[in-house]
């Protein structure tokens, strides 16, 4: 995918705008990760950055009493969260808006909990992370997944794929540095299991692409198009031993807390 159609964008969200979520993850793993947040205050204001159409915001309200500000910055996914939360009677512990991470309207320390599946690398992860630190209430918690490579030198299909969407992604070990050098200890991560790949993600997916190709039958570009989008859980089904999505979930220290390393020894 080194040259895009024109038309790529519009039949990609075409693809995404009608999936149950935007990325890999579950209900079990958010529950997971959550746990890991074990001091955080009762009723939490939480902020969940690049909400998509709000599977994992959902999850929040229902193992959370907290209030959700959940942004993303595509206008009809943004539409669908807030149409969903209005069905569900929702709105008043879920307020949605179209928002650019990099630019939030947000005080700093206004939030207990920063949740975010999947996004923050498009802003460039420690960038992500400066913000989030800022953004979080001392004690408060980050909790974010992102993409890693599992083992060294994939094959071309994959690193191709992987250099269109995220040419920065490094290792676990990439990842831990970064949360340890942008102010934030460690409270835990584990790897997304291959169900939080398939259940909600690549078969919905999968799905809607062959939805799709019986309205593109006779459009041989846009079929192109569906063929590259289909490459992606096709590439997964191959090669998933070589990358993952890891769930970190790491605490703003409390004022006059001594930071430790990964090793839980105070730093010099």
């Amino acid at each position: 995918m080194n040259e895009l159609s024109p038309r790529f964008w519009k039949i990609f969200f075409e693809v995404y705008e009608n999936l149950p979520r935007q990325g890999p993850g579950n209900r079990t793993c958010a529950a997971r990760a959550l746990d890991l947040c074990s001091e955080l205050r009762e009723s939490p204001a939480i902020l969940d950055l690049g909400c998509g159409v709000g599977a994992q915001t959902f999850y929040l309200t229902e193992l959370t009493t907290g209030s959700i500000e959940a942004v993303d910055n595509h206008a009809p996914f943004v539409g669908v969260l807030q149409a969903a939360a209005v069905r569900r009677k929702l709105s008043h512990r879920i307020h949605a808006r179209v928002g650019d991470m990099a630019n939030l309207v947000y005080q700093p320390g206004s939030f207990d909990l920063i949740w975010s599946e999947g996004a923050l690398y498009s802003i460039g992860l420690r960038n992500a992370l400066r913000i989030c630190h800022g953004l979080l209430r001392p004690g408060g918690y980050l909790s974010f997944t992102d993409a890693i490579w599992r083992k060294e030198n994939p094959p071309p299909e994959v690193k191709a794929g992987f250099d269109f969407d995220y040419p920065a992604m490094g290792s676990l070990g990439d990842d831990l540095a970064v949360i340890q050098d942008c102010g934030f200890e460690l409270t835990g991560h584990f790897t997304l299991p291959d169900e939080a790949w398939w259940d909600d993600f690549y078969t919905p997916m999968e799905n809607r692409i062959r939805e799709l190709r019986d309205k593109y039958a006779n459009d041989a570009e846009a079929s192109a198009i569906l063929g590259q989008l289909e490459a992606e859980p096709d590439m997964h089904r191959r090669y998933s031993d070589f990358y993952a999505y890891e769930f970190f979930v790491a605490r703003r220290p409390l004022a006059g807390s001594v930071p430790v390393n990964f090793e839980g020894n105070p730093q010099s």
